[in-house]
């Protein structure tokens, strides 16, 4: 694992998830409270003009964020914004980004995106990591 105290503009952090499951987006319902029906049930999504299910924007939101967990030690996310724009869909592929756009003395401005299989940016934004340690 590599120290995010050491990481320079232009280095990314990344991950790619598994493909989007329907249990994925049952058990994200539940730990959210979001029980939105598009998220879960192919024939309520159907009849709001979607093709299918869709995954909670936050679902997408919390997965990128996890791309800092093996980080915590050394310090938190301070800032995390994000404009979602595309859907994510049963099935997709996700590859989660954070590239150093900044680096401070004591803090890291990441730029931030989760891309799905074809390449289409399904999340943009940035996220600010202040360093508590070094």
């Amino acid at each position: 694992m590599s120290n995010i105290l050491t990481l320079e503009k232009g280095k990314t952090l990344s991950e790619t998830l598994a493909p989007v499951s329907r249990m994925d987006l049952i058990k994200y319902s539940g730990a959210s409270g979001d029980f939105n029906p598009i998220h879960t049930v192919d024939e309520e999504a159907k009849k709001t003009g979607l093709p299918g299910i869709i995954a909670h924007g936050m679902w997408t939101m919390g997965n990128l964020a996890k791309l800092f967990t093996p980080y915590y030690e050394e310090g938190f996310i301070k800032d995390y914004r994000i404009r979602f724009s595309g859907m994510v869909f049963i099935d997709d592929v996700i590859t989660l980004v954070a590239t150093v756009t900044a680096e401070e003395e004591q803090e890291i401005t990441f730029e931030v995106k989760a891309v799905n299989q074809a390449g289409k940016a399904v999340l943009k934004g940035d996220v600010t990591f202040v360093k508590t340690n070094g």
